[in-house]
């Protein structure tokens, strides 16, 4: 059985949003071979208890108000409600130290790539770090304290977001 596509979060067994492992999917009740790991934002427990095709299809959020990022970034950058739900309501999340951000770019939503790789950051573009110290109010000396001995999933995280359009890379973050 093929995992449905996610436009935003292309290959979640890969960033760990999913996981192979039996599970009775607590919104469509079928035995599944894969399971959501990540956040879940509802009323109730959830917690690996989702399979990705009732994120997929939007039933997890629509039969059990399931949310799987919050939607407020995209919100902010002035995306369109179908992009937004898509990625709150329909994507896999994923998790870190404070509230995740998804970032966008191009009027779009980035694809989520995972932890950011050692190369994808020590090689970063100049306007790759210039957009990350503007994004985040921040200096060259405070890129050159967040970058240093940089691993990924560590105490200071990097995710990696690509746009969909041009293929500009982005870099997410936070710290414990």
């Amino acid at each position: 059985m093929h995992l449905p596509s996610f436009r935003y979060h292309p290959d979640p067994l890969a960033t760990g949003a999913i996981e192979a492992r039996q599970i009775e999917c607590a919104c469509c009740g079928q035995a599944r071979g894969f399971v959501y790991v990540q956040p879940v934002y509802a009323t109730g427990d959830l917690d690996e208890k989702l399979c990705p095709w009732c994120i997929a299809d939007g039933s997890a959020a629509a039969k059990l108000g399931a949310s799987f990022s919050d939607p407020q970034p995209l919100l902010q950058a002035g995306l369109s409600q179908d992009v937004i739900d898509e990625v709150s309501l329909r994507t896999p999340g994923y998790s870190c130290w404070q509230q995740e951000e998804w970032l966008a770019h191009c009027n779009d939503a980035c694809e989520f790539h995972g932890d950011a790789l050692e190369e994808d950051v020590e090689d970063a573009r100049e306007a790759v770090k210039a957009e990350w110290r503007q994004h985040y109010g921040l200096t060259e000396k405070d890129w050159a304290r967040a970058t240093r001995d940089y691993e990924p999933a560590g105490d200071n995280a990097f995710y990696k977001f690509v746009c969909r359009h041009c293929g500009v890379v982005r870099l997410g973050w936070d710290a414990s």
